[in-house]
């Protein structure tokens, strides 16, 4: 007769780890690739205008932003009053600036798409149409014809 011998202790098997890291890099690199970086901080205050004919913009790569507004409360206003003032990329700037930010981020973009830039304003609702005047100005003499204003989709009345 057989012999049947007692119940052993049953272990669990170990996990295999090994394609652990493979999945936490292809995770890794995943959001990596989709995840796009804020380009510049805000350091104005806009409420964007609404307006009923928008349109879409279809390549935003090609867009470089103006933004126009008073400056954000606290230290920026203490240091810049509450006048509205013109963001260009980092750092607020005067209107004469504007030809040096063209020619920079013109000069930035690959020679294909140079002559696709668009500068798009995104200016505060309550900004005096007077230094929206003077940038557009300034964006003809530096040859940047393409302007673009940013506005929120309205109803019609």
């Amino acid at each position: 007769m057989a012999r049947f011998t007692g119940k052993k202790s049953k272990e669990t098997p170990a996990l295999n780890m090994g394609s652990m890291s493979d999945i936490i890099f292809m995770l890794l690199f995943f959001f990596m690739t989709i995840t796009t970086m804020r380009e510049s901080s805000l350091y104005v205050t806009i409420k964007v205008p609404k307006a009923t004919e928008t349109i879409k913009l279809q390549k935003k790569s090609l867009v470089s932003y103006i933004n126009v507004g008073t400056p954000m409360a606290g230290e920026m206003q203490k240091k810049y009053g509450t006048e509205s003032r013109i963001q260009l990329n980092d750092q607020i700037s005067e209107v004469s600036d504007i030809p040096m930010f063209v020619e920079s981020e013109i000069s930035a973009r690959v020679e294909a798409d140079r002559p696709f830039v668009t500068f798009s304003i995104k200016a505060d609702k309550d900004t005096k149409m007077g230094l929206i005047s003077d940038i557009k100005q300034e964006l003809r003499n530096s040859g940047a014809f393409k302007i673009f204003y940013n506005a929120a989709r309205g109803e019609r009345k």
